[in-house]
């Protein structure tokens, strides 16, 4: 898992300077020698969750191996305004280079870091767990997905690969609940054995349909834009066969009674969308 993250995350670190640097850190290069050492600090200048440090190194490292690091706070840890995070050290036309995509990522991952512990915090009490949904940046969605891990919420799929969601539009093009169903089954067992399937259902009518002939082939249960009293009654007929998921309309303020339904995970597209970045800043220190 930590191989195919580091994977993934080289390929957006090379993508991302290429956009930035371009031809040249034109300058980088216009007026500081080549040979150069630096330090630099990251100051914490608002309030929050950090996230991202652990990913920082891994952006120095990749652009100079070797860079010399100190971690001053660990990835998931409340920040307040004049701590630091890490420093360090190595060519400064490597710090600047890194400067920009390093704090794009960091402010990014912390602002949602930080809102993804405020709803957790919400469902302190309940046994419901929160995930995130695939409604994230293109191409950012690595470090998007995890920041909400670093908040303390689960992550749902990463992408079209790793599960079978039937959502509406799968239904409605399939030609309805059952046959989506039995056509996702049989996908599953001759092309790609053990991927899970989960169904969004969008009525009572819908659930009473999933829980007639999805057993043992439906891991979860979608409930969509269902009000907390509709849960209860899905969950009364759906039983401890079905891993359960509520969706739709979901905030800080409600998210108590989805929670108090016992519903066993809540999604919010809002972890990462809603999400705003944090503020802070990498400056040089003296030598």
């Amino acid at each position: 898992m930590q191989a195919h993250f580091n994977e993934q995350l080289a390929l957006l670190v090379q993508a991302a300077l290429i956009e930035d640097v371009g031809d040249g850190d034109h300058s980088t290069l216009s007026c500081i020698p080549a040979g150069s050492r630096g330090k630099a600090i990251l100051k914490i200048k608002q309030a929050g969750r950090l996230a991202g440090v652990q990913v920082a190194r891994q952006i120095f490292d990749m652009v100079e191996p070797g860079v010399q690091w100190q971690a001053l706070k660990q990835d998931g840890e409340e920040m307040q305004p004049g701590e630091a995070a890490f420093t360090v050290e190595a060519s400064i036309h490597t710090i600047l280079k890194c400067e920009r995509l390093v704090l794009n990522c960091m402010q990014r991952m912390s602002g949602i870091a930080t809102l993804t512990h405020t709803y957790v915090q919400a469902l302190a009490g309940y046994r419901t767990r929160l995930l995130d949904t695939r409604k994230t940046t293109p191409n950012f969605r690595l470090l998007e997905k995890e920041a909400v891990r670093i908040g303390g919420a689960v992550n749902h799929r990463f992408g079209l690969y790793d599960m079978i969601m039937l959502k509406d539009n799968h239904i409605d093009y399939a030609g309805g609940i059952e046959k989506a169903i039995e056509a996702a089954w049989r996908y599953v067992n001759e092309v790609k054995p053990g991927l899970k399937i989960e169904v969004e259902t969008r009525s009572l009518d819908d659930v009473k349909r999933v829980a007639a002939m999805g057993r043992g082939k439906v891991f979860r249960v979608m409930v969509d834009n269902f009000a907390p009293e509709a849960i209860s009654e899905a969950l009364q007929v759906l039983g401890p066969d079905f891993e359960t998921e509520a969706s739709g309309g979901i905030t800080l303020d409600n998210i108590g009674e989805y929670a108090a339904t016992g519903v066993d995970y809540i999604s919010s597209g809002a972890l990462i969308h809603q999400a705003r970045s944090l503020d802070l800043s990498l400056k040089a220190l003296p030598a």
